[in-house]
Formats: structure tokens, C-alpha cells, sequence
């Protein structure tokens, strides 16, 4: 039962990452009547607080190895009362003080949740080789994938079913619910003997590998980032498919989910360089034939969630599992290396919610209106076009690493 245990923490931690990304925008607009350029500054502003806390908060768990239950536990009640909060409809002077803080305690939450997860991947393995370390990274990333599809479309379940302000304050408590369930279920995975590393430095990191893998994964994290913030409005504003975004998510994220056994076998077999070096290209062929779409071509989009979500899958199994194996060759201490790993993911999110959420404001968009052509054409390239270039970025990072001898 420890890897299903991993991968139902995974699962849980999996809501306040990406989901939050594709949800926050619309609610806090609708509902909570704050701009789009306010939220994508806001979202910015709130890793300044993980620019501290999250390199502290792997100290702390690398510094105190037998409080893990006690991390695990407080992470999972921090998720289970800022959901709730964050989906409660509210009005007034202070609305977005009240936003900040509850988003500063679900990010400090899911924080240390995530750090803990990766940052115990030796402990966690059955087998702290690379291979074990990919098993592991298999379930862990399943379990975040499987959250992902669960937060995503939640929302719609609950307004099929009659909830009110679009499925939200009801989707805010499932989520509390399912922090509280999750973190007994999981106790005994926090109580495997610790298996700690040495001092974590910056020269360590670099002669370890770690540091190019940290370049990689920001830049790697930024076109899933903004497609991520942009998807809803891309579907239902630029292509004209309402009601069609909560189908088009289970099957992107369907299609990663999937994916995952085979790109853990090919990475065995071939190597995670080379496993990464097949999977981007499908991404960049995602983004150019999303900017090519005409309005209404819901096969066409459907197929591109498939082929992007494929390669989605690669990149949630293969980059972490590569960064575990780098520290754990050094002997390095990982809940540190996890917390800076941790940073560079979010600030991808961040950075893309800053960078394009005020473009579009400033466009004309309007989400759920009727935009001009600009407006929408604005959209394309941020949705699109944009991330096409940033994905060849992080290809030609990849084909920069040092190439992998997979001879016995």
C-alpha cells in the first residue's frame, strides 16, 4: 500500500497547483469582481513569499527528519481551510487583502506538502536507485495527474448538480474534505526510517547536474503555465466551444495520465534525455496547430489535448525523477534542492499569469463577452504562440544535457 498511499497524497497536493491556475482567474472575475491584470500581479507577488519560505521550508524538513508526519499532516490542514475560504463568494473594501492571505496560506500549505513528497523520494522508494526512483516518480506524478482531472472538472460536476456561483463554494469544500481524508489515510507513509544526505550548496548542486535541471524546469514549466491560466478562456472565447472545456481538460489530462507507464518504460530503456527529446516535439506540434484552429473545430482541439497531454506526461515523470536521481548520486540533502525545485515551478505559474493575463486586459478581452478580432488574435499568440517559443527554448536545453550511456 505505500506507492497508492504516495500517489493519494500526490493527488491531494495536485488540486492547489495547476487547477488553482485554471480556475482562480474566472472565479476572482466573476464572482469576486477583480481584474484579470490584478490577479496575474497578485499571483506574482505571492512568490516573494516563496522566494523565502520554500529554500526554508526544505531546511526545516531536511533539519528536523522525524517531524515528517507532523509536516505531512500540517500541509494537508492548511489545504482543507484555504480551499474553502478561498471559494467563499465575498464583497467589500478589503476583498483582495482577503484573497492575498488565503492564497499565502494555500501556497505555503501546498509548499510544504509538494517539498515533502519530493524531497522524500529516497525515503519513499522501495529501491532508491534511478530505476526505483523512476517507479516512484510513475505513481507520484499518476496521483498528480489523477488530482489534476478531479480539481479541473469538479467545478462543472457540482453545477450539473445544482450548486451555485458556477460549482465553486462547493468544489472549495470537497477539496477541505479531501485534505482531511487523505492525510489519515496516508500517515504511515511519513513513518519509513529517513534517509538524509548531506550539506545542500550551490557548488554541490553544480557539480551534481542539479543546477541545469532547475534552468530546465522553469523554463520547461512556463508553456504548460500559460495554456494552463489561458485554457478556459481558449476554448470557450477563441474557439467558440461552451460547455466544451470540462471534456477537453479529462481528456488532456486523461491523455498524461496514460502516458505515464509509457514514457517510464521508454526512460528506463532509453534514457530520460532521450525520452524527453521524443516527447517535446509532440508539444510544439500542440501549439502550432492550436494557432491554426478555425472557431468550432472541437475534433481538431481534442486532438491536440491528446497529443499535448502525451507529452505533458513525460515532463511531470521524467524531470523530477531526473532531479532525485542527480541529488541522490551526490549524496546531496533533497528536501532543500526540492524546496528551490519547488520555487522554480511556481514562479513559472507566476510569471505566466503576470505576463499574459494583463496583456489580454489591456487587448479589450473580456472573458464570457464578445471580443474584437484584436482581443481574440491577443489570445491566440498568448495561448499559442508564445509557448511554442518557450517550448523550443526548453528543447534546446534538453539536447544541452550530457548524453546518457544506458549500457550495464
Amino acid at each position: 500500500m505505500l506507492y497508492p498511499r504516495v500517489s493519494l497524497y500526490a493527488l491531494m497536493l495536485a488540486a492547489a497547483g495547476i487547477p488553482l491556475y485554471i480556475h482562480l482567474p474566472r472565479f476572482a472575475s466573476v464572482n469576486l469582481g477583480i481584474g484579470l491584470g490584478t490577479i496575474g500581479t497578485i499571483l506574482l507577488l505571492i512568490r516573494l513569499v516563496d522566494l523565502v519560505q520554500d529554500p526554508l521550508i526544505g531546511w526545516a524538513i531536511d533539519r528536523w527528519p522525524r517531524a515528517q508526519t507532523l509536516f505531512a499532516v500540517a500541509a494537508a490542514l492548511g489545504l482543507a481551510i484555504g480551499f474553502p475560504a478561498l471559494f467563499t463568494p465575498r464583497s467589500g473594501p478589503h476583498v483582495i487583502a482577503q484573497l492575498v492571505g488565503i492564497l499565502i496560506l494555500l501556497f505555503s500549505a501546498y509548499s510544504l506538502g509538494i517539498i515533502l513528497l519530493y524531497g522524500r523520494s529516497a525515503t519513499l522508494a522501495k529501491d532508491p536507485t534511478p530505476d526505483g526512483l523512476m517507479t516512484l516518480a510513475a505513481f507520484r506524478e499518476g496521483g498528480m495527474l489523477a488530482g489534476v482531472v478531479i480539481a479541473a472538472i469538479a467545478p462543472t460536476m457540482f453545477l450539473a448538480l445544482g450548486a451555485e456561483a458556477q460549482g465553486y463554494p462547493a468544489f472549495g469544500l470537497f477539496l477541505g474534505a479531501l485534505a482531511l481524508v487523505t492525510a489519515l489515510v496516508t500517515l504511515p507513509i511519513w513513518r519509513r526510517p529517513v534517509i538524509v544526505g548531506d550539506r545542500l550548496s550551490l557548488s554541490g548542486l553544480g557539480e551534481a547536474g542539479a543546477l541545469r535541471l532547475l534552468l530546465l524546469a522553469l523554463i520547461n514549466s512556463l508553456p504548460v503555465a500559460i495554456t494552463s491560466t489561458l485554457f478556459l478562456f481558449f476554448v470557450e472565447d477563441r474557439l467558440g466551444l461552451s460547455g466544451k472545456a470540462g471534456p477537453l481538460l479529462i481528456l488532456f489530462f486523461l491523455s498524461a495520465g496514460l502516458s505515464v507507464p509509457f514514457w517510464t518504460k521508454c526512460s528506463k530503456k532509453l534514457g530520460p534525455r532521450t525520452t524527453l527529446m521524443i516527447a517535446m516535439p509532440l508539444a510544439i506540434l500542440g501549439f502550432v496547430g492550436a494557432a491554426f484552429l478555425v472557431p468550432g473545430n472541437l475534433v481538431g482541439f481534442a486532438i491536440i489535448c491528446v497529443v499535448s497531454g502525451a507529452a505533458l506526461g513525460a515532463d511531470l515523470v521524467i524531470l523530477p525523477a531526473m532531479f532525485s536521481v542527480a541529488l541522490t548520486r551526490a549524496g546531496l540533502r533533497a528536501s532543500q534542492a526540492f524546496g528551490i525545485w519547488s520555487f522554480a515551478g511556481k514562479l513559472g505559474l507566476a510569471l505566466a499569469a503576470f505576463a499574459v493575463l494583463p496583456v489580454l486586459q489591456r487587448s479589450g478581452f473580456i472573458p464570457g463577452a464578445h471580443n474584437d478580432a484584436a482581443a481574440l488574435s491577443a489570445l491566440n499568440i498568448c495561448y499559442a504562440v508564445i509557448p511554442c517559443f518557450l517550448k523550443l527554448g526548453a528543447f534546446g536545453l534538453v539536447l544541452a544535457l550530457p548524453t546518457e550511456d544506458r549500457t550495464p
